[in-house]
């Protein structure tokens, strides 16, 4: 059969600091590969919807994909799905299939990571990925699924709270098929098992590979493993991503971070020590006044790391959205990119957007425009004596992007698809039995050693490690 693997247009934020390969959407292109089927990718963050149109019309595909097929892991399930289409029958029995006249089977995770590698190949334009100044940039996966359980997030629903790893071997293999100088370590948290990590930046010494490295980790693992994360600063990190979420208690009791606010900070002055970017994350809630606005712009201000601003939104699969999904205001799908509010504001909208691109302008323009041209001198002279405009179009694109008056616009457009509320009897609720897409399988389904694993638990109960 003739596949057809489609990545949607980009949000607001890959308009302007970034662009990744979809990296899930090559590995499902792989997988249904390997299974004999003939398949092409186009992704619509670089290829336009005429292009997209043209590739129907010359190649005529027997199955169109857009990013996410099914429920669960797709490299395990699109191989039974394609079967089952080619065969005649119906998908209704195929693991983690949803259909209109109900569920399949509940999904199944794939044997092991080690046998995925993601169909690079079939992706036209990669040098169209970037990361900040990593230009270009390709994607990879160390680990896959997260221990802890922030309210926020769908990694712990969707994977269960297992957390399982790539194996240093098949990481130096990945590498090694990776053209690009830049590469993105998309793990939820980097490096949750320290020998792990050391393990692969061994193996990747011993290969001989040089790369310039950036990934996400938590504030709290980041100070549990310092000699990991010292080890791969040696290697090439260059940037590193902590989701601080809140700069008091009480937004960090809210999000279910886990992490004091004392160890935030702490986490903050290491990574500086490490000589590397640092960005930083932090939730602005619905609920916040022109008061709250103007604090939080004046800590961040003060900051030199880049401070990002994202709007609290309640996501299916998470377990903000059976608490906080009946309260939306929205329910068009394309607002849950966490620019737009989706909640109620306590100020009026335009106002509440007003403050947030304020807030978040007087943040970025420490790093961006025309002072970041002059501090990036050199790196930006390379990027363009090989090609690459990627990070310099991006300083200049926020003002032109990231309006109070667009993101307003965007609630009066026509709601072409609505997201469906949680039902009224489990509203309010936060049953995480009923969150999860594969089912949870304890201990045995998180590959760390005890003591990684006591760490979890006891961050997960509020202590301080």
């Amino acid at each position: 059969m003739r596949f057809l693997g489609v990545h949607p247009g980009p949000l607001l934020y890959s308009r302007i600091f970034l662009r990744l390969e979809p990296l899930g959407l090559e590995l499902v292109a792989a997988a249904a590969r390997h299974a004999g089927h003939t398949v092409r990718l186009i992704d619509l963050q670089v290829e336009d919807h005429p292009a997209y149109f043209r590739l129907l019309d010359s190649w005529r595909p027997d199955v169109v994909a857009f990013s996410c097929v099914l429920k669960g892991e797709g490299e395990a399930a699109i191989p039974l799905l394609l079967a089952a289409i080619e065969a005649g029958r119906g998908v209704e029995l195929v693991p983690g299939a949803v259909t209109p006249a109900g569920e399949g089977p509940p999904p199944v995770f794939v044997d092991s990571l080690d046998d995925l590698m993601p169909a690079r190949d079939l992706l036209r334009h990669r040098r169209k990925y970037f990361l900040g100044t990593l230009d270009p940039c390709a994607s990879i996966e160390f680990s896959r699924g997260c221990p802890w359980d922030c309210t926020f997030c769908s990694a712990w629903t969707f994977y269960g709270r297992s957390y399982r790893v790539v194996s240093p071997h098949r990481v130096v293999e990945d590498l090694r098929s990776i053209r690009e100088p830049g590469v993105f370590i998309v793990d939820d948290v980097a490096f949750v098992q320290e020998r792990h990590g050391m393990q692969i930046a061994e193996a990747i010494i011993r290969a001989g590979i040089r790369k310039q490295y950036y990934l996400e980790t938590r504030g709290d693992v980041l100070l549990r493993n310092k000699e990991v994360f010292r080890f791969w600063r040696k290697l090439g990190l260059e940037y590193m991503f902590i989701g601080l979420e809140a700069i008091d208690e009480e937004g960090l009791r809210k999000h279910r971070k886990r992490v004091s606010l004392g160890r935030n900070f702490e986490a903050l002055e290491f990574a500086r020590s490490l000589g590397i970017m640092i960005a930083i994350n932090l939730i602005a809630d619905p609920d916040w006044d022109h008061e709250r606005f103007r604090i939080i712009r004046e800590w961040g201000v003060e900051l030199p790391e880049v401070v990002n601003i994202s709007v609290n939104t309640p996501y299916p699969g998470t377990e903000s959205w059976t608490t906080e999904g009946s309260r939306v205001a929205s329910r068009d799908y394309r607002l849950y990119d966490i620019q737009h509010a989706v909640l109620p504001t306590r100020l009026p909208l335009a106002e509440f957007y007003d403050e947030l691109v304020t807030t978040q302008r007087a943040f970025y323009r420490k790093h961006l425009g025309w002072q970041r041209v002059m501090d990036t001198t050199g790196v930006i002279l390379r990027h363009l004596m090989h090609g690459q405009t990627n990070f310099v179009r991006s300083l200049f694109l926020l003002d032109r992007v990231y309006r109070p008056e667009l993101l307003l616009a965007d609630h009066a457009l026509p709601v072409e698809y609505r997201m469906p509320v949680p039902r009224p009897e489990v509203t309010g609720r936060a049953d995480g039995r009923a969150l999860y897409i594969h089912p949870p399988r304890g201990r045995r389904g998180r590959a760390i050693d005890s003591a990684t694993e006591r760490f979890v638990e006891e961050t997960r109960m509020g202590a301080t490690p």
